[in-house]
């Protein structure tokens, strides 16, 4: 029985995936209960599918799932979600900029919640991702009268029954803690660790972030607004049922 599922998309990570591995796997091993890590290759051009496929064979915890081209994050924690066995369902990226080590503190609150958001502290990206990020989520937070202080840190633990239970579409997966919300599921945001992209290049810019996620916001702000919120004051039963 597998009690800890750990997700990591992939897009062009074959320079940090297997330090990213190596560094995840004496933390798992530390909370002493059965895990298993499932890699997402979303259609990357260099060599990541070779590099996790090779340590598949000597990771017994290690599954790689392979995309036929790129599709995007959502797409990668959807297949992701579906193939994991686990009670609980741990996610992080796949550049090292989280810390695996704050995985331990993120689960000693999932007791008591559904869902636990890393809150990326000390952020170590450009000025400008600081920037798009702190505007993006002041402007959420506006339009949808919530709270939610990290929507873009991937480093989050869930109860894989509630995840069972959301629908995701493109775009979605940068409003995971709203769409909990929305379904009446329980959240709470920690303070993780963030650390500097090492190896590789960043996937995200103005373009493919800023624009898409404004529109991916307003589709949750309808889905928000048009929320079924009746309650029942009293249902009557037949007394002489036929």
């Amino acid at each position: 029985m597998i009690h800890y599922s750990v997700i990591i998309p992939l897009h062009n990570e074959e320079s940090s995936i297997t330090d990213l591995i190596e560094e995840l796997e004496p933390v798992m091993q530390s909370l002493s209960q059965p895990w298993e890590l499932i890699c997402i290759d979303d259609g990357s051009t260099d060599q990541t599918k070779k590099v996790v496929s090779e340590l598949c064979t000597i990771k017994p915890y290690l599954k790689l799932i392979s995309f036929d081209k790129n599709y995007g994050q959502s797409s990668a924690f959807d297949a992701g979600f579906k193939a994991a066995k686990g009670s609980y369902l741990i996610t992080l990226d796949g550049d090292g900029q989280n810390d695996p080590n704050d995985i331990p503190k993120l689960l000693s609150f999932i007791p008591q919640y559904d869902l636990v958001c890393g809150v990326r502290v000390k952020r170590q990206d450009s000025w400008w991702k600081r920037i798009c990020s702190k505007s993006a989520n002041r402007f959420r937070n506006w339009l949808c009268d919530e709270e939610i202080l990290d929507t873009g840190c991937s480093l989050k633990v869930y109860r894989k029954e509630c995840v069972s239970k959301l629908k995701l579409y493109h775009g979605l997966h940068r409003h995971f803690p709203l769409l909990f919300k929305i379904e009446g599921y329980s959240m709470h945001q920690e303070p993780v660790h963030h650390r500097p992209r090492l190896k590789g290049v960043s996937k995200y810019h103005l373009f493919n972030r800023s624009f898409n996620t404004f529109s991916d916001l307003l589709a949750v702000y309808w889905m928000k607004k048009r929320q079924l919120r009746y309650q029942i004051a009293e249902t009557i039963n037949s007394k002489n049922p036929s």
